[in-house]
């Protein structure tokens, strides 16, 4: 009898992605088939459903980029993994299903004490986070960190992260609910992104060493012009839907770098230090020294309404899909 899959699937970009089975093919040599048990949702997500991301494939694909589950069969050339093993895998799609194939590569195995929500969770927006700060920016105990979406997927551990690597944090998002949220997390102080005065506020706090800013626009104005000379500003994403305008001859004059920054290629054309970061978060975990914020877990039949807790950025930290 064929196995099949459930799959929320993108069959054409002026189509809405819907639930499709489908037929499971055994996987290929250098794959693992995987059982999978949570999915964590991502802006890319989003659009990636209308072919604007940067690693957008051909449809039809499966929408999800990371996930957490139980290796059920094995290719051919694979080491290293066995059969019933728990892993978490950054898989750039395919994660939004019951089961699928993956590149043995791409998996790392999950500590026993670490759940699959939480070894889903824990990949994309804390191996961001992680790289961006400690591999791109340099981050140094005692520097002022200046995060932007602060209550997001990916803002939410910029703040945790920055925190524990001993860094005064500066908290930038909208509303009181989810500032709160960030200062659960480790900021120190807290900034409304409604406010019209950012840049003299972060100022007034002794100005921004780093910025970490995942929104873009307005906002990467004004903490640009908050940044004190030898600055680094990290471009993570642009969830406010404006590119920022960058000014060389600013950078120029205050000694700043402007870093353009996505984590997900580096498994491709430098993989030492992507899975150094990897390991080094997954023992922070399993150790509990930092535990992803889960604000909304939905079954794959409401995976609609999950996209659009991100469409509407009403998520703060990040919304898990169970098969």
């Amino acid at each position: 009898m064929n196995k099949t899959a459930t799959a929320y699937r993108v069959t054409a970009f002026d189509l809405a992605p819907q639930l499709q089975e489908l037929r499971l093919e055994p996987p290929d040599a250098d794959q693992v088939q995987v059982k999978i048990h949570a999915a964590a949702l991502n802006f890319a997500d989003t659009l990636m459903c209308a072919g604007t991301y940067q690693d957008t494939p051909t449809p039809p694909f499966t929408l999800g980029l990371e996930l957490a589950g139980e290796v059920t069969a094995l290719g051919k050339d694979v080491t290293g993994l066995t059969i019933g093993q728990r892993v978490a895998v950054f898989s750039g799609q395919g994660g939004l299903a019951t089961y699928g194939n993956f590149a043995a590569s791409r998996c790392v195995p999950i500590p026993d004490s670490l759940g699959y929500d939480a070894a889903a969770a824990l990949q994309i927006a804390y191996g961001t986070s992680h790289m961006a700060l400690s591999y791109k920016a340099r981050l140094m105990p005692g520097e002022r960190l200046v995060v932007t979406g602060a209550a997001g997927g990916v803002g939410l551990t910029a703040v945790e992260i920055g925190k524990r690597m001993g860094a005064e944090v500066i908290a930038i998002a909208r509303g009181t609910d989810k500032l709160a949220i960030a200062q659960k997390a480790g900021a120190d102080h807290l900034i409304d992104a409604e406010a019209d005065d950012i840049r003299d506020q972060i100022k007034a706090l002794g100005g921004a060493d780093v910025v970490y800013d995942a929104v873009g626009g307005a906002l990467y104005e004004a903490c640009f012009r908050a940044t004190n000379p030898d600055g680094r500003i990290l471009l993570i994403g642009f969830a406010g839907g404006g590119l920022p305008q960058i000014k060389p001859n600013h950078m120029l004059v205050k000694n700043i770098t402007v870093i353009g920054f996505y984590w997900g290629a580096y498994l491709g054309f430098k993989p030492a230090p992507f899975l150094a970061s990897l390991s080094q978060l997954f023992d922070w975990a399993a150790r509990g020294e930092i535990t992803p914020h889960i604000s909304n877990r939905l079954p794959l039949s409401q995976v609609d309404d999950a996209m659009d807790l991100i469409r509407s950025r009403q998520a703060t930290g990040k919304v898990i899909v169970t098969p």
